[in-house]
């Protein structure tokens, strides 16, 4: 069993995902129990830096709970939106749902792939419903990611045009695509938009 217990050691040692009995059994020698094997592998690392762990029907080597502080690392990482990405991120908060067909209505230009790319890679976009129109244009919505890193409950709590001309950020007047972009949520109808959108 000593010998067992060794070569599941090492197997889990080795392994960066977590091993099922049934792979442990299919690597050791014909006749072999590695279910027991782990029974006194785990009694072996009780209150050790690193101990046996069972995760779903797999098994591997994980840092004790109590030491995982000596484990963490932070980082502070500073990423720049471009003027594009953040219009584009204005655009979808205000008008979600929204199509990249109306972004680049509202915005007058088009939209680059990279643009959406990076906003999805923040995960501060995700898709949403389909658009039941011809195409059936794929939509872009917030996520939950984008609220909580704004502090907001939701994508209504966004400033509105008086909050923002208040804070100076815009003008009195502003021009007409901008006024759009930046068109009050709480106006909008659900409503009128729901049939226009899968289920």
């Amino acid at each position: 069993m000593g010998e067992q217990e060794r070569m599941v050691e090492a197997v889990l040692f080795a392994s960066a995902e977590p091993v099922t009995v049934a792979d442990l059994n299919a690597r050791m020698p014909h006749g072999c129990d590695a279910a027991e094997a782990l029974v006194h592998l785990g009694k072996r690392y009780e209150g050790r830096g690193v101990g046996l762990v069972k995760t779903g029907n797999a098994w591997a080597m994980r840092t004790a709970p109590d030491l995982s502080f000596l484990m963490q690392k932070e980082t502070v990482e500073t990423r720049k939106l471009s003027r594009a990405a953040i219009e584009t991120l204005a655009i979808i908060a205000y008008h979600q749902p929204v199509t990249r067909a109306e972004i680049e209505e509202i915005r007058g230009v088009s939209v680059s792939r990279g643009t959406v790319d990076q906003l999805l890679e923040m995960e501060w976009i995700r898709f949403g419903r389909r658009k039941m129109t011809p195409g059936r244009p794929v939509t872009f919505v917030v996520t939950q990611d984008f609220l909580d890193h704004f502090g907001l409950e939701s994508a209504r709590d966004l400033p509105g045009l008086k909050e923002l001309r208040s804070a100076g950020l815009l003008e009195n007047r502003p021009p007409p695509s901008l006024g759009a972009a930046l068109g009050d949520v709480e106006n909008e109808e659900d409503e009128n938009q729901t049939e226009l959108f899968e289920e």
